[in-house]
Formats: structure tokens, sequence, C-alpha cells
């Protein structure tokens, strides 16, 4: 890779933690392992990661108190590790800022390239300034605003609302979305895309109304009524 990478892996399994930190540091990466949750928070609040893997189920404080935490003070992309493949718990780590999520038993060389993707879209963001309506976004800080007011977006709702952006006016269905946002071929529900749209739209608040809903189809960004 260009450059190498400080990425967090958290889980309790001996054999998985080293397992993918094996792969990972084979492809390159500089990598911290901790087997619970306030291992994880301590290594997290003494390095600059840029990408933490958490395993839902750890002592301590579990990946969904982790990840909680982590979104308070940082948009650091998160990957949650699960052995529980219901859509309930898909859904409430989206909800809590995860950017992707990954059940077990899975192939470390797919969650190595689960991670290359994360990597290589938040590279791939140019430096440009994007202002529609009051609305700001800044693709090299990531960062967006809504009247001057910075909004607290993952990253996958950031990158959500740059593709939409980058497509006003253009309908785009959901799997459109998932291939160019998640940037891999999905394998989950594309009512992932749904959740992801509901989040968004409430933390625009009246910006929200700028993302429409093509019946039947998926959605589009557009400013005129």
């Amino acid at each position: 890779m260009a450059s190498v990478k400080k990425i967090l892996i958290a889980d309790d399994e001996p054999r998985m933690l080293k397992l993918v930190s094996d792969f990972l540091k084979k492809d390159g990466h500089s990598v911290f392992v901790a087997d619970n949750g306030r291992q994880a928070l301590d290594i997290f609040n003494e390095q600059q990661l840029d990408l933490v893997i958490l395993d839902v189920m750890m002592p301590e404080y579990d990946g969904w108190a982790v990840c909680r935490e982590i979104r308070k003070t940082s948009h650091v992309p998160i990957i949650m590790l699960t052995a529980r493949a219901e859509e309930s718990d898909e859904l409430f780590g989206f909800e809590l800022g995860a950017d992707e999520y990954v059940t077990k038993p899975f192939s470390p060389k797919i969650l190595v390239a689960r991670v290359q993707a994360l990597l290589r879209r938040i590279a791939e963001h140019k430096n440009q300034m994007i202002s529609i309506e009051g609305l700001e976004i800044d693709e090299s800080g990531r960062c967006v605003t809504v009247d001057g007011v910075p909004l607290d977006l993952s990253m996958k709702e950031f990158e959500l609302l740059n593709y939409l952006v980058n497509n006003q006016g253009r309908a785009l269905n959901r799997d459109q979305i998932l291939n160019a946002v998640w940037d891999y071929n999905y394998f989950g529900d594309a009512r992932t895309v749904d959740t992801h749209i509901k989040n968004l739209r409430h933390k625009l608040g009246a910006k929200g109304l700028f993302i429409k809903t093509i019946r039947g189809l998926g959605y589009k960004f557009e400013v005129r009524s």
C-alpha cells in the first residue's frame, strides 16, 4: 500500500485475533490488538488510528459500547465482527455509526478486502468543497455543515450524502447506491440503504427534504421542489 495504516483489532478469541492480525500485517498495516473493550478504548485514546475492527461480544465493554464511545469523538472507520447474523443486530450497528458488519465465520481475505475498500474510499476523496442551499460538504476534511452548524455523520453517512449530491437530479436504485458507497458486492439486505437514508435525513433536518424517495426504485438528491 502507499502508506502504512494503523489498525486496531479487538476480539476476545486469541485465535481469531492472531489470524486477522497476521493477515493485516501481511497487507502492510501497523496492527494494534486488544482482547477486551476497555483495552480497545485505551489504545484508541493513545493512538491516531486509521481504522478499527471490533468484535461485538467482548468482556469489560462489548463492541457496541466501544463503538458508541469512539463515535463521540471520532469518525474513524469501524468494522463490526459478530457471530450473530440477525438483521436487527446489523441495523443497530449501523445506527451506532459502524461502517461495515462482518458475520463470523468469515474469510480473513474478505475482511482485508473490506479494509482496503474503506481505506481506499477515504484516500480517493478530493480536495473539494460543495455548497448547496446552506448545505456544505468538505470532501477532503470529511465535514458537513448545515447553515454553518457541523453535523455528526458516520463515514458511511458522509459517503452516502456525498454520492447523492455528486449525482444530483439522478434517480439511483438501491443496488447502485450499495455498489458505489459500500464499494464491494454487498451481500446484506438492500434495506440497509433505507436505514442510512432515514438517519441521514434526520441529521440533515430541513435539508433532509433534498433527498427524494423514488417509489419502487430508490432515491435522488434534488433541491428543486
